[in-house]
C-alpha cells in the first residue's frame, strides 16, 4: 500500500466515512493512478480536466462518474491540501428527475399479493417506516420497540443510527410474523441460519408482486421509500419532520418530494376561478 493511499484512508476513516464509502473512494484514484501510471499527487489540472472527459468519452454511468469526482475531491481537498485543483473537478450538472412513487392505492394492492407472511411483512416495514432496503435487513429483534412504538434504524443513511415511527398496523402484522418464524437476531433471516435476507431476493419478491398486482409503474423496494415520503407530505406533515425521519443531512435531499405531492397542489386554486363565480348546477 502506498504512503498516499494509507494516508487517504486514514483521512477517510477520521471523518466517519462508511466502510463501503472508504472502499469506493480509494477504488475511483486508483483506477486514476493506473490510467496515468503515476501518483495522483503528480498531475496537473490540465491531466485531471482530461482524466474526466476520458470518462465521459468512455460512457461510464452517472453514478461512477460522481464516485469518481466525489473520491477526487476529498483527496485533493482534505489528504493532498490542494484547494487549487477543485474547480477542475466539478459534479455534473444534473436534471430534476422527480421520484416515481406509488398511490396508497397501489400500495394496498401490493401488499393484498403478498401473501407470503414475511413478505408481507418485510413491504410493510419497507414502506411503513420509510425505510431503504439495506436498513431493513439490518434490522434486529432488539430494535423493535412495542412499548414506545419506535424502530431503531442502526448505521442507516449516512452511517447515523435514528429512530421511526413503529406503525400500529405493521406491529400486528410482525407478531404472527415473529410466532411464525422465530426469528434469532436478525427480523428478517435468510435460508442460512443466522443470515439476514439477501438485497436481490427482496428485490425479486417486490418487483414479482407489483406485476401480480397490476401497477405498471417499475415496483422496487426504494420505491415503497420514496412512496411513504411524499404521502406523508400529502398528509400534511411538515417537511423538516420528514427529513429526520428518513435520514437526511440536507432537506434538499427531502424537497424533491414536494414535486410529486399531489394533495398540496390540488388545494391551490387557480386565478382563473377567481374571475367569476362557479356556474350554477344544471336542472
Amino acid at each position: 500500500m502506498s504512503e498516499l493511499r494509507r494516508k487517504m484512508q486514514a483521512d477517510l476513516g477520521v471523518r466517519n466515512y462508511a466502510e463501503r464509502t472508504q472502499a469506493i473512494c480509494i477504488r475511483r484514484v486508483a483506477e486514476m493512478a493506473l490510467h496515468f501510471g503515476r501518483s495522483p499527487d503528480t498531475l496537473s489540472r490540465e491531466e485531471l480536466r482530461d482524466y474526466l472527459r476520458s470518462l465521459k468519452e468512455r460512457g461510464v454511468s452517472l453514478s461512477a462518474f460522481k464516485q469518481t469526482v466525489g473520491a477526487l475531491r476529498f483527496l485533493y481537498r482534505v489528504t493532498l491540501d490542494r484547494q487549487e485543483l477543485l474547480p477542475y473537478v466539478r459534479y455534473p450538472r444534473q436534471k430534476l428527475r422527480k421520484p416515481v412513487v406509488l398511490s396508497q392505492a397501489e400500495v394496498g394492492r401490493l401488499l393484498e399479493v403478498l401473501v407470503n407472511l414475511k413478505h408481507r411483512a418485510l413491504a410493510m416495514t419497507l414502506y411503513g417506516g420509510g425505510l431503504r432496503l439495506s436498513e431493513v435487513l439490518g434490522l434486529q429483534m432488539r430494535d423493535i420497540d412495542s412499548d414506545r412504538m419506535v424502530i431503531t434504524v442502526r448505521h442507516g443513511k449516512g452511517d447515523e443510527d435514528r429512530q421511526v415511527i413503529l406503525s400500529r398496523v405493521l406491529l400486528e402484522t410482525l407478531r404472527p410474523y415473529c410466532r411464525t418464524y422465530r426469528p434469532q437476531t436478525w427480523l428478517f433471516e435468510g435460508q442460512v441460519p443466522g443470515q439476514p435476507l439477501t438485497g436481490r431476493s427482496v428485490q425479486r419478491v417486490i418487483k414479482a408482486a407489483g406485476a401480480r398486482a397490476g401497477i405498471t409503474k417499475p415496483v422496487t423496494p426504494h420505491k415503497l421509500c420514496h412512496s411513504y415520503a411524499t404521502h406523508l407530505l400529502d398528509a400534511g406533515t411538515d417537511l423538516r419532520l420528514i427529513q429526520t425521519l428518513l435520514g437526511h443531512r440536507s432537506l434538499q435531499s427531502t424537497a424533491i418530494y414536494t414535486h410529486v405531492a399531489t394533495a398540496r397542489l390540488r388545494s391551490i386554486k387557480s386565478p382563473l376561478d377567481a374571475l367569476s363565480p362557479e356556474p350554477e348546477p344544471n336542472e
